[in-house]
């Protein structure tokens, strides 16, 4: 069964208070995922270390998104859209069962939209690029398992 989590947003903003649910991607989806991402590092010249496959799954993360600032856009582009995949919106927290595709006005901040990316890698990877990158931000999240993953507020 794949993982699950719910992510609730408490940042001030437009997006505070919204709920969002995040589904992993099927092993095969993934395994295409993270071929096609390292296709693109190669393809933009970036200096992958030399033991960079035996780094596991985080270290790999850590690393590709260190190395995506020498990616082009046209080639990061379909990466991220996809990911955006994994990202449902839930409209009524008090019907969980009620879920939907993401439209555009689901999401109105940026730091949204790039907390929600972390939180995907995270859930594939069982690790913050977010936390790892700039260390954590003072207060945890809170976490509380729900189901087959958890719930998040952030």
């Amino acid at each position: 069964m794949r993982k699950e989590a719910i992510v609730v947003i408490d940042a001030p903003g437009r997006d505070q208070g919204k709920h969002y649910k995040l589904t992993e991607m099927s092993a095969s989806q993934a395994e295409a995922w993270a071929t096609r991402l390292m296709l693109c590092l190669a393809r933009g010249g970036v200096d992958l270390p030399p033991n960079f496959l035996d780094l596991g799954m985080e270290g790999i993360a850590y690393v590709s998104v260190r190395a995506m600032a020498g990616v082009a856009w046209a080639d990061a582009k379909p990466l991220l859209d996809e990911m955006m995949t994994c990202i449902a919106f839930l409209p009524d927290p008090a019907r969980p069962q009620v879920i939907r595709q993401l439209v555009e006005t689901d999401i109105e901040e940026i730091a949204t939209r790039l907390r929600l990316r972390d939180e995907v890698i995270a859930l594939h990877v069982n690790f913050s690029i977010r936390e790892r990158l700039w260390g954590s931000t003072g207060t945890q999240p809170e976490t509380k398992p729900s189901g087959n993953g958890t719930s998040r507020t952030i």
